[in-house]
């Protein structure tokens, strides 16, 4: 795949994986820009890009970019996507893909009338055991109707009062911090399995640290933990440390997750186990080459990754033998594979095997019934 061309907006953590995960693809990435010039450049020299741009206007006026991929903070997702298809450009966001759902709305309206294609990065859905889970409980007649969705988004990266982010930072990130950052992985990876949409949720949101250490000097997400510094800005937190939700989903699927950032000894722990009338089956993103098959009349089983052993629908997306892991960083070059391919076809009517706009703004929609359910103590239905 060598006829597209792709631009970066972003020059934190993120935004070098993305680079990295196209040239494992072969899709050459022209440049970068950021917060400013001078980390645009500084950037495009340790990636060794073409370009360090000046601005983001600047990489949309660059003819030879065809998709944008947007890395940079939640608060100017919105003004980014929208004026890239508004340039002619496709998009890959990283979620959220607005702080709203009115910006949200609008944005698939703006990729509709420009028939420019917006994907958003709910790269977690392409661990192959992933779409094995999905094969396995989409067929009824071997896992039964499903009963119940549990689990977990764990990470310990904020779990001190001198660990900084820009997530912490609600004019930034928007005032969903746990929630938006990692349950939405997570509900969007159960509802992709499971093809159940969420219906309605009940949630309750705790701040253990209620202020925090910000340090002088900006700090890019995760390297927090390399931090050394006696530079500290005392910092109100007003978003959450934690959240449980509980989730009513079609046809009478519960499920309930919590989420926390602050689960010591935990790096990046999503769990989920899905409940069957026949089995179940559970994922643990720290074990992501294996899953769990849990049966009552027979020994339980592990499943691991492997061309050989797994459905059609995961194989797709194997690019090792058994025995030698694909993990993080291969969950992206998969979902960038799936929308360069979608891109190049040319028939925008086919039906989507990527992370869609649609997808989204879905799940902002969720979001924002988490919080006000958070706020008034209630169950909260998701708008149609």
């Amino acid at each position: 795949m060598t006829k597209l061309k792709a631009g970066i907006s972003g020059t934190g953590f993120i935004g070098p994986v993305h680079v990295e995960c196209l040239r494992r693809l072969n899709i050459p990435v022209k440049g970068i820009c950021g917060s400013s010039s001078q980390r645009a450049i500084d950037s495009a020299l340790r990636l060794e890009l073409e370009k360090g741009y000046s601005s983001f206007q600047e990489m949309l006026e660059d003819p030879e970019i065809n998709v944008v991929h947007i890395c940079s903070p939640n608060n100017v997702h919105y003004e980014q996507a929208k004026a890239a298809m508004l340039a002619g450009k496709h998009i890959v966001c990283e979620k959220p893909l607005a702080v709203n759902s009115k910006e949200s709305a609008e944005l698939i309206q703006i990729s509709r009338e420009t028939n420019r294609i917006a994907a958003v990065n709910f790269n977690l859905r392409f661990y192959p055991m992933n779409h094995e889970v999905r094969s396995i409980v989409q067929d009824e007649a071997e896992f039964g109707k499903i009963f119940t969705i549990t689990g977990c988004y764990f990470q310990d990266w904020l779990l001190k009062d001198t660990d900084w982010s820009w997530r912490l930072d609600p004019k930034i990130n928007g005032s969903l911090r746990t929630v938006a950052d990692i349950a939405s992985h997570w509900i969007d990876l159960v509802r992709f399995i499971t093809k159940k949409d969420v219906e309605s949720v009940f949630a309750d949101f705790k701040t253990f640290i209620n202020n925090r250490k910000k340090p002088k000097n900006s700090v890019a997400a995760f390297s927090n933990k390399l931090l050394i510094s006696d530079e500290y800005t005392e910092v109100p937190i007003e978003n959450e440390d934690f959240a449980s939700i509980m989730l009513r989903m079609k046809d009478g699927v519960f499920g309930q997750v919590n989420v926390s950032q602050m689960c010591s000894g935990r790096k990046n722990r999503l769990f989920y186990e899905i409940n069957g009338s026949k089995k179940s089956v559970a994922f643990d993103q720290e074990k992501c080459n294996e899953i769990w098959i849990g049966n009552r009349d027979k020994p339980n089983e592990i499943l691991m990754r492997d061309p050989s052993l797994v459905h059609q629908e995961a194989r797709e997306i194997i690019s090792y033998p058994g025995g030698h892991l694909e993990g993080y960083s291969d969950t992206m070059k998969q979902h960038f594979q799936k929308i360069y391919r979608y891109i190049e076809n040319g028939n925008f009517n086919l039906p989507k095997d990527f992370a869609s706009i649609e997808d989204g703004h879905y799940i902002i929609k969720v979001n924002e019934a988490i919080e006000k359910s958070a706020k008034e103590g209630r169950w909260i239905d998701i708008e149609s």
